[in-house]
């Protein structure tokens, strides 16, 4: 089988250099959620990530860990399997500095050695159970879970501005209803358990109404991305230029699986492969304990007051599951 990379993006909130920099450009900030300090405070779990990744998927070829710069003082950078990446390494320099997520992650196909099939991962995003290549990667197909859900926009929600904007380049090529026919067994597949009903309450529609984003690691095809850049270059530019994000005009690395699932170039996988979980969800340390899924996503954006307890809490249940230290750690 092909080789197959995990990527991942990482900022340290705490870095004085990093945030004497950022706040130079303070005043172009299109995204308010940009400004605030939670999106950046350290939870203390990135190497769970990496302990993760050596135990329950040990197969993976290489790992892209992507900074602004600054690296954790436990990451043993010497690894043969670990490629540290600067976002001057692979984004263009006239777009330097940014702080825009959009546009560090639409670059990502561009780094050096990157393998043709990757997965994407958030730092938010973590393995916890054993996961095989097929779960990621079927015949140097991406595997996922297409399921149709409509897009709901209210005033003031410039997130979904973005992903609309991502639709709408969908719209644009791709004949929803041909589509379907093309691919019928992708779009209808039973994998897909009680969301085959959801998408079978779109058969009417004769657009894309949009999808539902279950906020695990993404399987990418650089093929995929490349035809991609070919037709929207203009508008990956665009969303580049913002040294922020700016959501109202512009897009994101979403369009990229949306692409895929238009063109059927994709391998249905059951969803339940991971959970998406709220911090205050009282369910999230018991599932992590007992390796519930393969893949947990924590959503940790609210405002906390109880943030040290949160984090204490977290970090003994990964430890729980996770207590050696992993190749990628400083002995």
């Amino acid at each position: 089988m092909d080789k197959i990379d995990f990527v991942i993006t990482w900022v340290d909130g705490n870095d004085e250099e990093w945030l004497k920099e950022k706040a130079k450009y303070q005043n172009e900030i299109g995204d308010k959620n940009d400004a605030r300090k939670i999106r950046y405070r350290d939870w203390g779990t990135l190497k769970y990530w990496f302990r993760g990744v050596e135990k329950y998927a040990p197969w993976v070829n290489k790992i892209y860990f992507i900074t602004w710069g600054h690296i954790p003082k436990w990451l043993n950078t010497d690894n043969d399997k670990l490629v540290v990446v600067n976002h001057k390494d692979y984004i263009p320099k006239e777009y330097l500095p940014t702080f825009n997520s959009n546009a560090i992650e639409m670059n990502i196909f561009k780094i050096k050695g990157l393998s043709d099939n990757f997965v994407y991962f958030n730092d938010d995003m973590y393995i916890t159970n054993y996961v095989k290549k097929r779960d990621f990667f079927k015949k140097g197909i991406p595997c996922d879970s297409l399921v149709l859900s409509p897009l709901i926009i209210k005033p003031g929600d410039g997130f979904y501005k973005k992903i609309s904007n991502d639709i709408l380049i969908i719209n644009k090529y791709f004949n929803y209803r041909k589509c379907v026919k093309s691919n019928i067994l992708k779009y209808f597949n039973i994998k897909y358990g009680k969301y085959l009903l959801k998408n079978l309450s779109f058969l009417s529609y004769r657009d894309f109404p949009g999808f539902h984003n279950f906020h695990f690691p993404i399987s990418y095809s650089k093929n995929t991305i490349n035809e991609i850049w070919n037709k929207e270059k203009e508008m990956v530019l665009k969303t580049m230029s913002f040294r922020f994000r700016n959501n109202n005009n512009s897009i994101n690395h979403w369009l990229y699986q949306y692409w895929q699932f238009a063109t059927g170039k994709f391998s249905p996988r059951n969803p339940k492969i991971g959970k998406y979980y709220h911090i205050q969800d009282n369910k999230l340390l018991y599932a992590i304990r007992n390796n519930k899924h393969k893949l947990t996503c924590i959503d940790d954006s609210d405002l906390l007051v109880d943030f040290e307890q949160k984090k204490a809490d977290l970090i003994a249940a990964f430890d729980f599951i996770l207590p050696d230290k992993s190749q990628f750690e400083k002995r």
